[in-house]
């Protein structure tokens, strides 16, 4: 790679093609070389690395993420106005709002 290969635009730095890009280093370089047991006794002293109880995961089901539907809705203009200024993804919190509402409904009958 050459320093022609890069042109700087403001904080952008842009390259001719991938293989320009350099590569980052190792994030787990510090592990480099320990052994099995090295892992597992610094994974035994280690407070924060419990161990999952036997039978912890007997009883674990597969829930598939409901599906979506793409539909015309009409919001007064304050709502879509309120949702829009929150930023990217507020399509997705007016359902959340609209599934909590939902949900509440379901459970006081």
């Amino acid at each position: 790679m050459t320093a022609k290969s890069s042109t700087k635009v403001s904080n952008e730095v842009r390259y001719e093609s991938l293989d320009d890009i350099p590569v980052p280093p190792r994030l787990n370089r510090i592990s480099d070389g320990w052994s099995d047991e090295e892992i597992e006794r610094r994974a035994a002293e280690d407070p924060d690395a419990g161990l999952v109880p036997p039978g912890f995961w007997d009883d674990a089901e597969i829930v598939e993420p409901e599906g979506t539907e793409q539909i015309t809705l009409r919001l007064p203009r304050r709502v879509l106005s309120h949702f829009r200024a929150t930023g990217k993804g507020y399509q997705s919190r007016i359902s959340a709002v609209l599934a909590s509402y939902v949900d509440a409904r379901r459970k006081t009958g």
